[in-house]
């Protein structure tokens, strides 16, 4: 009787544990169930306006990139003309000058002497013509009588000829000095500002010594060297738009001169792009920029919707409520008044929007939801 009471008592333990368990597995499976359900739901990707820009036919500028350093257009190394000690310098950097201001005085005492030992000898030789003249005269009067012989009167003309020559060399010896006295003062050959003062008073400088140099901002340019395949594109009066160091803004510019010789090993082209006058302009500064090429009508993309992830550029195209890729083919890149651009030869139509380059990476094929005025506007200029 007891052992019948074991096996009962253990058969109702066996059955409520099975009970337990499937009311267990019973509850794990209710709950499953909406967590896959959710898995199953697609998920949309919300657009914002400013998340869509739109293709169109626009004016596309096409432009090269240039740098380089400012170079005034007029500019001069005031130099000495004679070997002399510096007696006086009138100018600093930074000063303005005129043509023909003093700059430098050099002593002319070494000249004043030379110039009067010139003269004194012009004098001498003068003297000696007025001589042989004379002499000239009184052989004519005394040929005519027949008192001298033919042979004395043209030593007499040879002498007077002698003496004439011996003058014109003292008078251009006059003239010499004279050249070298007035060298010793030294004035400004252009207009301008003073860059550098190379001497002080006291120094003794030779022939060529440079002195000062002289820079004329009213007209700076920029000396731009332009690739081989370029060059055949670029024309006179091209306009440009630089930014310069230290100077806020577009600082314009314009193509003044090409040089009609290639660079020997590079074979580029240098180009010279005159800038406007602008008083915070100095030589030496640094600039960069573009000059515009051409400017046409072209499908145009922003170049920040392109997408270069895969071997053939694309963009994500909004297709009804999904995004798929769309292979581009590509011309030139230029410049629209929205910024950078580049041409689409192939892949987009005019009115196509395109998944803006600040949205990130998309998978093909997503779901996507625009809100806003982008949803009704799809052309509208602030999807741009």
């Amino acid at each position: 009787m007891k052992r019948w009471a074991k096996v009962m008592l253990g058969l109702l333990a066996v059955a409520a544990l099975g009970v337990g368990l499937s009311r267990f597995m019973a509850t794990r499976t209710a709950q499953q169930v909406p967590v896959a359900n959710a898995a199953k739901a697609p998920v949309v990707l919300e657009l914002a306006p400013t998340d869509l820009v739109t293709v169109r036919v626009d004016e596309l500028a096409r432009t090269l990139e240039v740098s380089g350093s400012l170079v005034a257009v007029n500019s001069a190394f005031v130099k000495a003309r004679v070997a002399a000690e510096v007696k006086s310098v009138a100018v600093r950097e930074g000063d303005s000058v005129r043509p023909g201001q003093l700059l430098v005085q050099l002593d002319t005492t070494e000249f004043d002497w030379r110039l009067r030992q010139a003269d004194q000898q012009a004098q001498a030789a003068r003297a000696q013509l007025e001589i042989a003249q004379r002499a000239l005269q009184n052989n004519k009067s005394l040929m005519a009588q027949g008192f001298i012989s033919a042979t004395a009167m043209e030593n007499a003309v040879s002498t007077e000829a002698g003496a004439q020559a011996t003058l014109q060399a003292a008078i251009a010896g006059v003239e010499l000095a004279r050249k070298s006295r007035g060298d010793a003062t030294v004035v400004a050959p252009i207009a301008g500002q003073i860059a550098q003062r190379l001497v002080q008073p006291g120094e003794r400088v030779p022939v060529d010594a440079r002195l000062l140099e002289i820079v004329d901002l009213a007209r700076l340019e920029l000396q731009a060297s332009v690739p081989p395949e370029e060059a055949g594109r670029l024309r006179v009066g091209a306009d440009a738009k630089l930014k310069v160091d230290g100077i806020d803004g577009d600082v314009l510019a314009r193509v003044a001169r090409i040089n009609p010789t290639a660079q020997a090993g590079s074979r580029s082209v240098l180009a010279y792009l005159e800038l406007q006058s602008n008083p915070a302009l100095r030589q030496g500064l640094f600039a960069r920029g573009s000059i515009e090429l051409e400017r046409r009508k072209a499908l145009a993309l922003p170049l920040s919707a392109v997408r270069n992830d895969l071997a053939q550029p694309y963009a994500l195209k909004l297709q009804g409520d999904r995004v798929g890729q769309q292979l581009l083919s590509l011309g030139s890149r230029g410049q629209t008044g929205a910024g950078e651009a580049v041409e689409v030869l192939q892949g987009l139509a005019e009115g196509d929007r395109v998944l803006a380059g600040s949205v990130g990476t998309v998978r093909d094929g997503t779901a996507v939801r625009v809100t806003g005025a982008a949803a009704s506007a799809p052309a509208a200029s602030a999807t741009r």
